[in-house]
């Protein structure tokens, strides 16, 4: 009797082959498969569950590693769309970029953690820029915000941004609603609530005595001044209501004025985002329900190379690193 494949059987052995021919030709860029919620089914159906177990552990011991994801998926996805680019090392690297000197290490190297768990239970099958998408909706959640749905099957980057696309992420000293909505908008994230919703993965940063507003101009700001003139390498919770939880403290501290950053306190200083702020601050279903959508436009932002790339062996390096370095190894050996 003659078999009827399904559409949705089509598409897994599609995706199916397309990750074997990354594993027999590693150096080799690729060009991917329609993102899908299921596109790891087949060949890593252990996938969610070892980056939420890897993440729960994680946040148990230190709780700052959610805001520690988050920026980090940021900062990867605005510049050139979300490849791990932000992942890799070294001279040249995004990570030697001024907007990235800040990122959490720990954050970067739990990524690879997750990695080399991932690869020892599938094979190199699910690439870095996955695990980290996984890994940041996971610590959303944890921490105690919403889930949202997850489009996998990215590759990663074979080279880092350029240092002009790094420089378009928002500077936390702009003081012009228009300026960041003109740079969302160049990332199809135009939308006021798109801006104030992202905002709030504040709810559970700190910051650098070195991005705190000033000079200062209320008593908030000046209380900040003052501990960090006692303490220059203190971290300021950028919520000042609920620092470790992922709720809309962020935006209730904002209605106090309590904003640590001039991009902070320009959301509700401006008449076209304060009624937003109002609105989050008052009612967390509505602040999660946009977050939800504002994090999966993120994660959609156009990438420059047309999502064309490889499963990195290591998050830090492209494979072509990596076995040049082993070459090295051993021809010295």
């Amino acid at each position: 009797m003659a078999t009827r494949w399904s559409a949705r059987a089509v598409a897994v052995g599609v995706g199916v082959l397309l990750q074997l021919a990354v594993l027999l030709s590693a150096p080799t860029a690729v060009a991917a498969a329609p993102l899908s919620v299921d596109f790891h089914a087949a060949t890593c159906p252990q996938l969610e569950s070892i980056v939420l177990s890897s993440v729960q552990a994680a946040l148990q011991r230190e709780i700052a590693l959610a805001a520690g994801l988050l920026r980090i998926f940021f900062h990867d996805c605005f510049p050139q769309g979300c490849d791990a680019s932000v992942y890799l090392s070294g001279a040249g690297s995004e990570q030697q970029e001024g907007p990235n000197l800040s990122l959490q290490p720990r954050a970067l190297q739990l990524v690879e953690d997750i990695r080399a768990k991932v690869h020892a239970a599938c094979g190199p099958t699910v690439s870095c820029a996955d695990i980290s998408a996984l890994a940041t909706r996971d610590a959303v959640v944890v921490s105690g915000g919403p889930s949202y749905a997850v489009l996998v099957g990215q590759l990663d980057s074979l080279s880092p941004a350029s240092a002009n696309l790094v420089g378009d992420l928002p500077d936390p000293s702009i003081t012009s609603v228009q300026s960041l909505l003109d740079i969302f908008t160049t990332r199809g994230l135009g939308e006021r609530a798109d801006l104030v919703a992202l905002s709030g993965g504040h709810t559970v940063g700190r910051s650098q005595c070195s991005f705190i507003r000033r000079p200062p101009d209320d008593d908030f700001s000046r209380r900040m001044a003052a501990n960090c003139s006692v303490n220059p390498r203190v971290l300021q919770n950028l919520d000042a209501v609920t620092p470790d939880a992922f709720d809309n403290g962020y935006y209730i501290a904002l209605n106090k004025s309590q904003g640590v950053f001039k991009s902070d306190m320009a959301l509700i200083r401006d008449r076209s985002t304060a009624p937003i702020v109002r609105q989050f601050a008052n009612d967390k279903a509505a602040f999660f329900k946009q977050f939800a959508i504002s994090m999966v436009k993120l994660s959609q932002v156009q990438r420059t190379d047309g999502n064309v790339g490889e499963i990195r062996r290591s998050c830090s390096r492209t494979n072509g690193q990596s076995l040049a370095e082993e070459e090295g190894f051993a021809a010295s050996s």
